[in-house]
């Protein structure tokens, strides 16, 4: 390519650079459901920090969470398939290490619903996440559960993500 091929590049309209926002550094508040799929009503909150990176020239990414400044909570994967045009999401937490099976979806009109099956205490259930709000500073995401096969969900952890904002060097 020239370097007027490359300044007049033009990405792709199927959906690979959904997530490019989620690069770099972001502030995150965590509410989280302290017991899902019994009726609770009581919320944790943390702070915590997530660093996030594009792999395989766009169309991968993963982020990792760390949440009161400990150890890195889990991490999150991202593959964009060009056939489908759908974004598949893996996580695998701290605790073991296992790759959770992943939720499949798409962004329209500037959200992204990705839904797919899961466990919850060795029960089946469905697992959806919901990316809404989405700024060059800040993000929402959300997960809930499902133990009635999407009829009815649970909200059990809401996202607020924010850039930092770095002090201005003084000379």
């Amino acid at each position: 390519m020239t370097p007027t091929e490359t300044q007049n590049f033009t990405p792709p309209p199927d959906g690979r650079h959904d997530f490019n926002f989620i690069t770099g550094r972001w502030l995150v508040s965590n509410r989280r459901l302290r017991k899902c799929l019994q009726g609770c009503t009581e919320w944790e909150n943390l702070e915590g920090f997530q660093d996030g990176a594009l792999l395989l020239g766009g169309l991968g990414n993963m982020n990792d969470l760390v949440l009161d400044g400990k150890r890195p909570v889990g991490m999150a994967l991202r593959f964009f398939r060009p056939e489908t045009r759908q974004w598949s999401i893996y996580w695998t937490d701290s605790g073991d290490g296992t790759l959770q099976p992943p939720v499949f979806g798409v962004f329209a009109d500037g959200i992204g619903r990705f839904e797919g099956a899961g466990t919850h205490e060795g029960r089946p259930i469905r697992v959806r996440s919901t990316w809404s709000d989405i700024t060059l500073h800040s993000a929402r995401w959300e997960q809930a559960f499902s133990q009635d096969g999407g009829r009815h969900w649970e909200t059990n952890w809401v996202m607020a993500l924010t850039r930092p904002v770095y002090p201005a060097a003084r000379y």
